[in-house]
């Protein structure tokens, strides 16, 4: 058996996370696989920010490993894609099933670690900004949803 390095055991781990998200189950008699996050996702605010935490840290932990803030800001343009059309109620939860932020993350993770040393110097201030614009896009959609389904609430229930 082969032992694995602390880079390639946080590579499995993440790889792990956004199979969950994004790939973990089967859809019968197609070739499609969904995950957790568009269910989650069905959860008004709470679902979403637990993806969202999730996506995050899986944004971190790349940075945290060296890969170059041009790939870092890629990943964080996809989870923002996800996050913005993910935040419209029902058709978020589709387009959750189809753009698969987390392995489309994954995949520039993979790809872009073979070009970025083991060793390499990782900027404290940029993880730092990098966690406080992951933090605040977490929250800020959390709140956009709720507003949405509050907004489309008062809709439904107007007395007319």
């Amino acid at each position: 058996m082969t032992k694995l390095s602390p880079r390639q055991k946080k590579v499995t781990r993440l790889h792990r996370i956004s199979h969950v998200l994004d790939k973990a189950i089967p859809i019968p008699g197609t070739q499609w696989r969904i995950g957790l996050d568009p269910i989650l996702g069905l959860i008004p605010g709470g679902g979403d920010t637990i993806a969202g935490t999730l996506s995050a840290y899986i944004i971190i932990e790349s940075a945290r490993m060296g890969l170059n803030q041009k790939v870092i800001g890629q990943m964080v343009a996809n989870v923002l894609l996800d996050s913005l059309v993910g935040s419209v109620p029902v058709v978020g939860d589709v387009f959750d099933v189809t753009w698969k932020a987390n392995v489309r993350n994954i995949e520039l993770l993979e790809h872009h670690l073979n070009y970025t040393p083991e060793n390499k110097k990782v900027n404290r201030l940029f993880l730092i900004g990098l966690s406080i614009v992951l933090i605040l896009i977490v929250i800020g959609f959390t709140l956009l949803t709720l507003a949405l389904v509050t907004w489309i609430w008062k809709i439904l229930t107007a007395n007319n």
